[in-house]
């Protein structure tokens, strides 16, 4: 499946999702890198809608968790 991003497309079908250590059950989140893209997806469920990001939309992402911005 291929996904639309202002910035490109992005080809799940050559997606390698990579997720953090632990728990094999439950919901988890898992990453892919494509080209110049970014896929975020619920691995707990495959065929879960997967959201794109570019690099720089990820890099913010990041910077922002690690900053807090996101903790409730």
């Amino acid at each position: 499946m291929t996904l639309s991003h202002p910035k490109g497309a992005f080809d799940s079908s050559r997606a390698v999702w990579r997720s953090a250590p632990g728990e094999s059950h439950g919901s988890r989140v898992e990453v892919a890198f494509v080209d110049d893209l970014i896929g975020l997806r619920n691995g707990a469920d495959p065929h879960s809608p997967v959201l794109v990001f570019t690099q720089d939309e990820w890099d913010a992402f990041v910077a922002g968790a690690k900053d807090g911005e996101f903790d409730v």
